[in-house]
């Protein structure tokens, strides 16, 4: 539940060892996947309403402006209005960015059905597939801690060239904005008269 408000909280890493103890007999897989299923679908959906409520107003301040300006914002929604339960439902996969997703869908006052559908779908295949891998691993425990630190490495990656794609547009865009309200001085109307 905490990783849907603190991105960096090793989460799948909780997920893996409680399972791992109900492969041992310290509990049951079953109670490991429902808790950690409905603590991270539950969270999000409380980051998805908080945003919905009051993610408007924070964009208006000034600090809301300078980490979305509302050219970007508006970007922000077309790509929500497009790919919105899509996204939801990939970044649950992705470490990090499956925390940002519905803090956008509720900025961007998304149907609630439509961003609870992807959530719950993509969570328990999530959770369920590692409460599986952790289960396995009470009989395999080094080979299993040398796959997943593959797959977290490999999504890592794919998280951070999403992030640097992001960002790079974040600039990009900031840039132009400001560009377009910058105002013309006299060498610039000179340049207009002489072509």
């Amino acid at each position: 539940a905490i990783e849907n408000i603190v991105p960096p909280i090793p989460a799948d890493t909780f997920v893996l060892i409680g399972a791992f103890l109900a492969a041992r007999g310290h509990a049951s897989g079953a109670v490991v996947f429902f808790v950690t299923w409905t603590a991270n679908v539950s969270s999000a959906l409380a980051v998805f309403t908080a945003a919905y409520r009051y993610g408007g107003t924070f964009f208006q301040t000034r600090l809301g402006r300078y980490v979305l300006a509302p050219q970007q914002l508006d970007t922000v929604r077309r790509f929500y209005r497009r790919w919105g339960g899509a996204a939801i439902f990939y970044t649950r996969f992705l470490p990090g960015l499956r925390a940002v997703a519905p803090v956008f869908a509720g900025l961007t006052h998304q149907k609630p059905w439509l961003v609870a559908t992807p959530l719950l779908v993509a969570s328990a295949i999530w959770y369920g597939g590692l409460t599986w891998v952790g289960l396995f691993a009470g009989r395999n425990l080094d080979r299993l801690l040398v796959l997943q630190s593959r797959v977290n490495t490999t999504l890592a990656a794919v998280a951070a060239l999403l992030v640097l794609l992001v960002g790079m547009w974040w600039i990009r865009s900031r840039k132009a904005h400001a560009k377009e309200r910058r105002p013309k001085g006299p060498a610039d109307e000179t340049d207009e008269g002489a072509s």
